[in-house]
């Protein structure tokens, strides 16, 4: 017996290739369209993890303001505060990775937060860095009744008088509070940690004589410092503040490591498509290169950081690492 060709096989093979011809070039023609669409077609939401008002939200807004221009869409600044910023993070882990949606991430949100909580988010696998805007050193501030007059007074007095400081913090894990601790461990001294809920009440406190000393934001010191109500003894970062020029750096006075800082960047969802993020990364620079934005942060206190997308996401690697550090030698976790 003789076997019959299949002479429908050629045919059925060509009606695959057709098909998978169609489907690949009905994808390609997909990627090309997808490709030359142009981004962003519609107003941009940039989430301010705060409540209206306040430096972040300042930032924000000034950042929104010449961002959209330079970047052809409204740019809508929309304050959701509330858990320590894990509310607005959230919001943006749900959101669509198209490049609609982005926060700012600061030093809560981003690095002390995570080093010391359990959150519902991962602050680096579930999202996408796209810049850094820049930081403001924080500032070892003391009440002027004390008989100290510069940081190496400041440790003498704390070694010999172990009971007699006290520091007011803006709450439990918060910079002003891991701040002081990393501080503590490194001068080899003991102080009392009053926390506060914000650091409103701590000022209050501070200013009154309640506690004695503090770790705020430069920023925010600046007009207690400039009235003498309160007295500035080192600050963070690697060099001096121009705000601030008269008050030395912690490095200069021997302490290497102190380079937290209140910290300001931009993030979105995780995945966030590679040529967005290029070209919002792109548009940020360029903004924190204008002088009038650079003018106006300086007023902030703020040091601006331009930086890759790849640089900012290891910047908050690496400013987590740092506080969780803190956080393990000095036995501080806080559900």
């Amino acid at each position: 017996m003789f076997n019959t060709p299949n002479r429908q096989l050629p045919i059925f093979l060509s009606s695959l290739t057709l098909a998978a011809l169609t489907v690949f070039t009905s994808f390609s023609a997909q990627a090309q369209a997808s490709a030359a669409t142009p981004y962003p077609v519609k107003p941009i939401k940039l989430i301010a993890p705060v409540a209206a008002g306040g430096g972040l939200d300042n930032i924000a807004r000034a950042l929104a303001e010449k961002l959209s221009r330079s970047i052809g869409q409204p740019i809508i600044v929309e304050n959701m505060g509330g858990g320590g910023g894990s509310i607005a993070s959230q919001a943006v882990v749900k959101a669509p990775a198209d490049g609609y949606t982005l926060m700012i991430a600061y030093v809560g949100t981003h690095g002390t937060n995570p080093a010391v909580r359990k959150l519902p988010y991962d602050a680096i696998k579930d999202f996408t860095p796209v810049g850094m805007i820049g930081a403001t050193p924080n500032v070892l501030i003391i009440n002027p009744d004390l008989p100290i007059k510069n940081f190496k007074e400041f440790v003498d007095f704390a070694k010999k008088n172990p009971a007699k400081l006290s520091y007011g913090s803006a709450g439990p894990g918060t910079l002003t509070h891991l701040g002081m601790e990393q501080l503590k461990l490194a001068a080899g001294i003991f102080m009392v940690h009053v926390p506060y809920r914000g650091v409103g009440p701590a000022y209050t406190d501070l200013l009154a004589g309640q506690t004695q000393a503090m770790f705020p934001t430069l920023f925010a010191a600046l007009p207690y410092i400039n009235t003498n109500r309160v007295r500035g003894l080192a600050v963070t970062g690697s060099k001096r503040s121009s705000a601030a020029p008269n008050i030395p750096t912690f490095k200069e006075l021997g302490f290497n490591g102190f380079d937290g800082q209140q910290w300001y960047g931009v993030v979105g969802p995780a995945n966030l498509p590679p040529a967005i993020t290029t070209k919002l990364n792109a548009e940020l620079n360029k903004v924190l290169a204008l002088p009038e934005f650079s003018e106006k942060m300086s007023s902030e206190a703020m040091t601006l950081m331009p930086m890759t997308s790849q640089q900012f996401g290891n910047y908050i690697k690496e400013d987590i690492a740092r506080w969780a550090k803190v956080a393990k030698d000095r036995n501080i976790e806080i559900e």
